[in-house]
């Protein structure tokens, strides 16, 4: 067996984001600028137990994914978007930003070194992960002045085998008005682990946070957007400062809309949906991310009272996930220009 069947074949059945691809892609700032960076193989990294990163929240990441095609290209969805979004994280925790082109390059060159991590399943994909933290060596609040931008990746394959359940979340909060809720920051994720550890015990997979204030609307749902599918229309917490604006929901509004579908972006109350089940409307729910894609949620409780929304193949959202991939491999016409070709 060769060393990319060995990788693969590992990596089929490896939970994700266990392991890494042969390189890594790094890049380095100081005294004002980012250098060109250097593809290397996969290795630790040494930092001072001083490094800022450690101390004071200045890490931002990324995630996106590269997708064999059916004519055997390779390509990465829609690449450009989460470097706009990067740049948005890394303005907002005071760190210092990517140029494109060095942010494609880094991109490009780890993609062209490992695809032969992807293998021929439609479902399998490349995890990209780009990764900006601050690494000055004092202990004091202040903004770094040394960062490192790092690109790794991992296989993957599907994040949910099955349709999940999850819980309204109604007494703890995730992201306030005002604070760094849109930006892809570390410590966004660091403050959900406790109310979603609370809601595993309980049995659900995951939550849907609701707002800050009085937990009156939907927001998201860990680490994906929620969308609702309600009668037909399809209906989504519009962008807030407290949402995540993620490429995933942007790309199945598209399709939704391309499709004649009513969709709706707004304030979604919790109360609007549970009326929703309890007057008998045909509700789907799932949440859409770059990991999961499309998570079809087949149970949700809302104030201790559990709801079973549609799911199957012949749901809406069952279609547009199957159309998306089939535009990720090239089956389907790109009309969005959505598939960066690496050459």
């Amino acid at each position: 067996m060769s060393t990319t069947e060995t990788n693969a074949n590992i990596a089929a059945t490896t939970t994700f984001g266990k392991v890494p691809t042969d390189h890594m892609f790094i890049a380095e700032y100081k005294n004002g600028k980012w250098n060109e960076g250097t593809l290397t193989r996969f290795q630790h990294i040494s930092l001072s137990p001083f490094a800022l990163c450690f101390h004071y929240g200045q890490t931002v990441f990324e995630g996106m994914k590269a997708f064999r095609m059916k004519d055997g290209q390779v390509n990465v969805f829609r690449p450009l978007k989460n470097f706009e979004r990067m740049n948005l994280s890394l303005e907002r925790m005071c760190m210092p930003p990517l140029s494109e082109e060095l942010f494609m390059h880094g991109v490009s060159e780890m993609v062209k070194a490992d695809k032969k991590f992807i293998d021929e399943d439609e479902e399998s994909s490349l995890y990209i992960r780009p990764l900006v933290i601050a690494t000055e060596e004092r202990i004091g609040v202040k903004v770094s002045d040394e960062y490192l931008f790092i690109v790794m990746c991992s296989p993957a394959k599907k994040y949910f085998a099955n349709p999940i359940k999850v819980k309204v979340e109604t007494e703890f909060t995730r992201a306030a008005e005002g604070g760094t809720g849109f930006a892809k920051c570390g410590g966004n994720y660091g403050a959900a682990y406790y109310p979603t550890h609370l809601a595993h015990l309980q049995g659900y997979d995951q939550v849907i946070w609701t707002d800050g204030q009085n937990h009156e609307y939907m927001e998201e749902s860990g680490t994906m957007n929620v969308i609702f599918v309600v009668d037909g229309t399809l209906i989504t917490p519009a962008l807030s400062g407290t949402i995540l604006e993620g490429i995933t929901r942007d790309s199945i509004l598209t399709l939704a809309r391309k499709n004649g579908m009513k969709v709706e972006e707004r304030r979604v109350s919790v109360k609007e949906i549970q009326d929703a089940f309890e007057s008998g409307k045909k509700v789907e729910a799932c949440g859409v991310g770059t990991v999961a894609v499309v998570a079809p949620i087949e149970q949700i409780d809302i104030n201790g009272k559990k709801y079973t929304p549609f799911t199957g193949d012949n749901s809406q959202m069952a279609k547009m996930k199957r159309q998306l991939l089939e535009i990720r491999l090239g089956i389907q016409k790109d009309e969005n220009g959505w598939n960066y070709m690496v050459k």
